[in-house]
C-alpha cells in the first residue's frame, strides 16, 4: 500500500513537471498563433480540424488501456503480448475507417454545411486534409501510450514534453517568419510534431516493453471482448464528441468562425487547468485497474472516493484565481479576446469540476468491464446535449446556452455513474456521500464566502501586480480551505510527513 503511494506521489510528480512546462508554452503559443492567424483563420482551424474530431468517437483508446493495464495486473505477460498486437491490429483498421469517413462524410460537411468565407475555402481545405493524416497517426499511437500508462512510467511523458514543447516553440517562430499562407504552414507544422512525438514514443516502447513488439494477432479469446467493450465505449465516444465537437459545429452553423475562435480560447484554458487534475488521475487509474484485476475490491472503491475527492480539490485550486480575473487574464493574454471568450471559460471550467469528480467512477466502472447497461445510460445523457443544445440556440440565440446544458446533463450523469457502480461493485452511496461530495460541498461553500467578499470589497485586477497578488491570496485560501476541510485526517497527516521527510534530507544533505 505504502509503495503504491509512493508511485502514485512520484507519477504525479513526473505529471506536474510536464504540466508546467506545458501550461507556459501553450499560453505563449497560442497567443502568437491567435496573432499571426487573426481571429477567422483561428477560428477556421479549429473547426475544420474538429470535423476530423469527430470521427475520434472510433477511437477505442480507453479499452486499449483497460485491457492492457487488466493484464498487467494479473502478471500474464504471455497474454499481454498478444492484447498490444491486437489492440494495435484494431487501431490499423480504426484508422482506415477514419480515412473513408472523413473522405466521405466529413468532406461533404466541410464543403456543404460549415460557414467558411469562400476566400478561404482552398486554405481550409488544406487544413482538413492534413487533420486527416494526424488523426490516422494519432490513432495507431494509441497501444503505444496505454502501455506506457500501464507501467506507470509517466516519467516518458515529461521527457517528451519537454521535446514537444520545443518543436511547438519552433512551429511559433517558423510561423511567424514564413513566407507562406498562414493557416496551411501552421498545418503542416504541426502534422510535423504529431510525427516526431508518434515516432518516439514507438520507438521507447520497442525498447522498453516486450509486449509492444507487433505481431498479426487475431486472437477471437482476445478480439471478442475486447470488440465488444469497445463496441460499448464506442456509443459512449459519439456522445462525448455530440457534446464537444457537435457544439463547436453547432456554433459555426448558427454563429460563424469568431465564435468558434472563442470556443478554442476556452478549451485551451480548460486543457491547462484540467491537467492538474489529469495528471493526479492519470497517475492514479492504472492502480484503481489494477487493484479490481487483484480482487482487492475495497482498495478498489476506496481509491475511486480518494480520486473524486482530491480531483476536485486540486482543480478548484488554479481554477478559483481565474474565475475572480477572467476578464483581465484574457485581455493580457491575448490583448483583443473573441467575444464570449469570458463566459465560455467561466462555464467551460464549473462544467469541468463537476466531470473531474466523475472520472474516477468511469475508470470503475471501465475496470469492471460490464459497461453494457452504463453505456446506454449515460451514453444517451450525454448524447442528448446536441439535440437539446440545438433547440435552445433556435429559441435564444444565445451561444452560452450549450454550456448551461452541458453542466445540467453532466450532474444528472453523475448520479447515474454512482448509481451504477453501486449496483455492480456494491459502492455505498452513503459513503460516497460522506467521503466526497460532504467535503466537495464545504469547500465550495467557504470559498463562494471568499469569492463574495472579495467582490463586494475588492475590485477586480487593473494591474499584473494586483493579478498576482490576488491570485496568490486566493490560492492561500483555496489551498487552507482543502488542507482542513476537502482531504481527511489521515491524508493530511500523510502529506505534513511526507513534506517534513523532504525538509529533513534536505537539510542532511545541505
Amino acid at each position: 500500500m505504502e509503495n503504491n503511494n509512493k508511485r502514485i506521489a512520484k507519477n504525479t510528480l513526473y505529471l506536474y513537471f510536464r504540466m508546467l512546462l506545458t501550461m507556459g508554452v501553450s499560453f505563449y503559443t497560442s497567443r502568437v498563433v491567435l496573432n499571426t492567424l487573426g481571429v477567422e483563420d483561428y477560428g477556421i482551424y479549429n473547426v475544420v480540424g474538429g470535423v476530423i474530431v469527430m470521427f475520434g468517437f472510433l477511437n477505442s483508446s480507453n479499452a486499449t488501456s483497460r485491457f492492457l493495464t487488466f493484464e498487467l495486473g494479473r502478471q500474464d505477460y504471455e497474454k499481454l503480448k498478444k492484447t498490444f498486437s491486437a489492440a494495435l491490429t484494431v487501431h490499423f483498421i480504426i484508422a482506415i475507417i477514419i480515412l473513408i469517413l472523413a473522405e466521405t462524410v466529413g468532406l461533404w460537411f466541410l464543403e456543404n454545411k460549415l460557414v467558411i468565407a469562400s476566400e478561404r475555402m482552398n486554405a481550409a481545405r488544406w487544413v482538413y486534409q492534413l487533420s486527416i493524416i494526424s488523426a490516422m497517426i494519432s490513432t495507431t499511437q494509441v497501444p503505444y501510450n496505454a502501455t506506457i500508462i500501464a507501467h506507470e512510467r509517466m516519467n516518458v511523458y515529461a521527457y517528451v514534453e519537454i521535446l514537444s514543447s520545443l518543436l511547438k516553440l519552433g512551429i511559433v517562430y517558423l510561423l511567424v517568419i514564413g513566407n507562406f499562407d498562414k493557416l496551411i504552414l501552421y498545418a503542416i507544422l504541426t502534422l510535423s510534431v504529431t510525427v516526431i512525438i508518434t515516432t518516439f514514443y514507438k520507438i521507447y516502447c520497442a525498447k522498453n516493453f516486450p509486449e509492444s513488439h507487433y505481431k498479426y494477432e487475431w486472437d477471437k479469446k482476445i478480439i471478442k471482448p475486447m470488440i465488444g467493450f469497445s463496441g460499448w465505449t464506442l456509443f459512449g465516444n459519439i456522445a462525448y464528441v455530440a457534446k464537444g465537437q457537435g457544439n463547436n459545429m453547432l456554433l459555426n452553423i448558427f454563429f460563424g468562425v469568431i465564435v468558434n475562435a472563442a470556443y478554442s480560447i476556452a478549451i485551451t484554458i480548460q486543457g491547462v487547468i484540467t491537467n492538474f487534475v489529469t495528471n493526479f488521475q492519470t497517475a492514479l487509474n492504472p492502480q484503481i485497474t489494477k487493484n479490481y484485476a487483484n480482487k482487492n475490491y475495497g482498495q478498489f472503491l476506496n481509491l475511486i472516493y480518494k480520486s473524486s475527492r482530491l480531483s476536485f480539490c486540486i482543480m478548484l485550486i488554479p481554477t478559483v484565481p481565474v474565475l475572480f480575473n477572467v476578464d483581465y487574464i484574457l485581455k493580457l493574454w491575448l490583448k483583443i479576446p473573441p467575444p464570449y471568450s469570458s463566459s465560455f471559460v467561466t462555464l467551460c471550467l464549473l462544467n469541468s469540476l463537476i466531470d473531474t469528480v466523475s472520472n474516477p467512477l468511469i475508470t470503475g466502472a471501465q475496470a469492471i468491464g460490464k459497461i453494457k447497461i452504463y453505456q446506454l445510460v449515460v451514453g444517451t445523457l450525454l448524447f442528448l446535449n446536441l439535440p437539446v443544445s440545438y433547440i435552445l440556440l433556435l429559441i435564444y440565440k444565445e451561444p452560452t446556452t450549450m454550456y448551461w446544458v452541458s453542466i445540467v446533463i453532466s450532474c444528472i450523469s453523475l448520479v447515474f455513474r454512482i448509481k451504477f457502480l453501486e449496483q455492480m461493485i456494491n459502492l455505498s452511496i452513503k459513503d460516497f456521500l460522506l467521503q466526497v461530495m460532504n467535503k466537495i460541498a464545504l469547500v465550495c461553500v467557504l470559498i463562494a464566502c471568499i469569492f463574495y467578499l472579495f467582490h463586494t470589497y475588492w475590485e477586480t485586477a487593473q494591474s499584473i501586480k494586483l493579478l498576482i497578488f490576488q491570485s496568490c491570496i486566493l490560492v492561500i485560501c483555496s489551498t487552507f480551505f482543502v488542507l482542513f476541510f476537502g482531504i481527511q485526517k489521515r491524508e493530511r497527516q500523510y502529506l505534513y510527513a511526507t513534506l517534513i521527510n523532504k525538509i529533513s534530507k534536505y537539510h542532511f544533505h545541505k
